[in-house]
């Protein structure tokens, strides 16, 4: 069942079953053609995507060796490098009409990044930051472990993809890349750091209070 999400400014769904990669693909190429904005979060079959800075060195295994453990390899159009995708992950992707809006792309990205940074602060009491040299969300009192994968685009003005914050996988998909240049061992989650007590509520208060922060900051 998908769930709806009360948002004042634009619909918002959470998918209770794991979407597979291709199909999230069809879907925002639909939202972009009719500008259709709308903010999803789901999860994904185990899947590999590499961006369009994706260096050959950060992929670490053969397509024949990804096949066979069911690990789909997909490259796709957002920016960044190699990033892994598998259940337990909460993924978000907003789809904004930034013409309409009129909003750039810097102001998209910077409101994106506080509103799931101030969301994590608010569910778990956890501090995470930016990295200068690398994309996505740090733990603040550890710089060198991630959290939070991020890469957006915006092609006509209109946003897709977004990020991918580790809450109950097992983090194993990063085994076969060097996840955005760096090392699969520096990925953490919030299983990993006994932050989780009641996954299925705690997911559905993130995503509302990522809302919240982002209404806020793009309406």
């Amino acid at each position: 069942m998908t769930k709806f999400l009360h948002s004042s400014g634009f619909p918002s769904f959470y998918l209770s079953k794991p979407c597979s990669y291709h199909r999230y693909l069809q879907f925002q190429e639909g939202a972009r053609t009719e500008r259709k904005e709308s903010v999803l979060f789901l999860e994904h079959y185990p899947c590999l995507t590499g961006g369009l800075g994706a260096k050959a060195e950060n992929l670490l295994a053969t397509q024949e060796t990804l096949k066979s453990r069911s690990i789909e390899l997909i490259q796709i159009n957002r920016g960044g490098d190699y990033t892994a995708h598998e259940p337990g992950q909460i993924v978000g992707y907003p789809h904004f009409d930034l013409k309409k809006r009129d909003k750039s792309l810097g102001t998209y990205l910077q409101a994106l990044t506080i509103a799931v940074r101030n969301a994590i602060l608010e569910i778990w009491k956890l501090e995470v930051e930016e990295n200068r040299t690398s994309p996505g969300l740090y733990l603040k009192d550890f710089p060198d472990k991630k959290l939070v994968s991020m890469g957006v685009y915006a092609k006509s003005y209109f946003t897709s993809f977004g990020f991918a914050l580790n809450g109950v996988n097992d983090l194993s998909t990063f085994q076969w890349i060097h996840p955005c240049g760096g090392l699969s061992s520096n990925m953490i989650s919030l299983k990993r750091l006994g932050k989780v007590k009641d996954w299925e509520k705690e997911k559905l208060r993130f995503a509302g209070a990522m809302l919240f922060h982002l209404e806020r900051l793009i309406l």
